[in-house]
């Protein structure tokens, strides 16, 4: 069932949604060769809990860590670990932030350096797919609309949006209803009405959209080693059309 959000709880996932902007904007200060992603991932925790956040990944479903940064072929779900970036690599910073009991949801890829022109291409396209597909939600739309747009986006440059992981409602908990697809199903899916908070998480890959776990159980990557992006907002449906919750940064 897809939960009906009051004003209240956008403002309080609004608010969240800006420290968690902020996050990003922090880590954007610290992305170069030479840093473990380890050392984000503590920059990111020590930026959230000092500014009176809950890094609320940390044991969920029994996930150590603040973040998850995934480096090149990984999809999604990276373990931060030793290992230091290197010039031409891209990677996707995804977390979640708690503040004051409210949630917000998003990842923004970033780049090492100079990077090859097919993933610069890549990772235009993946935010373009997002900030495109946000603009068709309003009350009255259907989520299916979203997942058929992003596949007929992302095909026309070569790329193929990930099946095995998808978007979702977001509110008190991390994953609600409804399920938000950014591959075309072939259903139109549930209505959208004001009030709905979700999330659209496009993971784009060059070559196949097939995925093979890590032993960790947690960490998905390209079966075919090819490079893989994501980025993702959290979204409200107002009368209006939408609102980004994760766009606005602490200063702004």
């Amino acid at each position: 069932m897809i939960s009906i959000k009051t004003k209240q709880m956008i403002d309080g996932m609004k608010r969240s949604g800006r420290l968690l902007r902020s996050v990003h904007e922090e880590l954007a200060k610290h992305v170069e060769a030479g840093i473990t992603t380890m050392e984000l991932n503590k920059i990111a925790e020590d930026f959230i809990r000092s500014h009176g956040g809950i890094p609320s990944q940390i044991g969920y479903q029994g996930f150590p860590y603040a973040t998850c940064i995934s480096v090149n072929d990984e999809i999604c779900h990276g373990f931060p670990s030793k290992y230091k970036l290197k010039e031409g690599d891209i990677l996707t910073i995804d977390m979640v932030v708690d503040l004051d009991g409210y949630l917000s949801d998003s990842a923004w890829s970033y780049a090492v350096g100079n990077i090859s022109d097919e993933a610069r291409t890549l990772m235009e396209v993946t935010e373009a797919s997002l900030m495109k597909a946000i603009e068709l939600v309003k009350p009255g739309a259907y989520f299916g609309d979203i997942g058929k747009f992003i596949e007929e986006y992302v095909s026309g440059f070569g790329f193929q949006p990930v099946r095995d992981f998808i978007g979702h409602g977001i509110g008190r908990k991390i994953h609600e209803d409804p399920q938000v697809f950014h591959y075309n199903t072939g259903r139109r899916g549930a209505m959208m009405r004001e009030g709905m908070v979700f999330t659209i998480e496009p993971m784009i890959n060059v070559g196949t959209w097939q995925m093979k776990m890590d032993d960790n159980g947690w960490t998905s990557r390209t079966r075919d080693g090819e490079l893989s992006c994501q980025y993702e907002h959290t979204l409200a449906v107002t009368k209006d059309g939408v609102m980004i919750l994760t766009n606005e940064g602490l200063n702004d």
